[in-house]
């Protein structure tokens, strides 16, 4: 990732409107701000949520709340909790998110 020509700010992200993106079971919803090619969001899933896809998009993921279980697309699966992340690069490992209780996460990509 190559930061450039971002000035200095803040974000309220509450002031930033969701969107809703629905799985496969629940919904996530998304508070989006673009920095040039950097996407920086924070992302609520509810309770018994499943992504509908694979997703093999980069990303800096944090866990704020609740819980993120990520299954990679070879059968292996991790369980985040408040406080730990993980890290992957564009087109190197599929990957896709559920949650039993729901989570909050601050995600960079």
């Amino acid at each position: 990732m190559n930061i450039h020509s971002i000035p200095f700010g803040t974000t309220n992200w509450s002031d930033i409107a969701p969107t809703e993106h629905h799985g496969e079971t629940g919904m996530a919803y998304w508070r989006t701000c673009q920095f040039g090619d950097i996407r920086v969001r924070m992302v609520e899933y509810t309770a018994h949520y499943l992504a509908d896809h694979w997703c093999s998009k980069g990303h800096i993921l944090l866990c704020l709340e609740g819980e993120l279980h990520t299954e990679l697309e070879d059968g292996r699966q991790f369980v985040l909790t408040p406080g730990m992340s993980y890290q992957v690069a564009d087109q190197a490992e599929s990957h896709r998110s559920s949650t039993p209780i729901g989570a909050k996460l601050f995600i960079v990509d």
